[in-house]
């Protein structure tokens, strides 16, 4: 079975900072913008932006925590983020066992012309 690959989630889980809060959201069981804030390297309002660009894919939910919104990871959400991953990667892995295959072939031309098939490479 495939799965599609979601680009957006792609591109917002790309960003190192945003990797990094999804791991802290974890750990912690969820968090606010200030909380992480004192866990990372750059200022509220950016992990606000980033909290937002995760909040937009459905990877983070927020839920109102008086003055704050308190984010929690989206464990569907994620589940579908890794099957993706591992979709991808399997496919990677089907890619470069072919392209193995190929150069092996090609090194046994190079080492027997008189002994090399090449009709078979899928």
């Amino acid at each position: 079975m495939t799965t599609a690959v979601d680009d957006d989630m792609w591109s917002a889980v790309g960003d190192p900072t945003r990797r990094r809060m999804l791991d802290l959201l974890l750990t912690d069981g969820g968090g606010t913008a200030t909380s992480l804030s004192g866990q990372l390297p750059v200022t509220r309002q950016a992990i606000a932006k980033h909290l937002g660009v995760l909040d937009r894919v459905g990877l983070v939910h927020a839920t109102p925590a008086g003055r704050e919104r308190r984010y929690r990871v989206d464990e569907a959400q994620l589940a579908r983020a890794v099957a993706q991953l591992s979709s991808v990667g399997a496919a990677w892995d089907a890619r470069l066992r072919r392209i193995k295959r190929i150069a092996e072939t090609i090194q046994r031309s190079k080492d027997d012309p008189d002994d090399v098939k090449i009709d078979n490479w899928n």
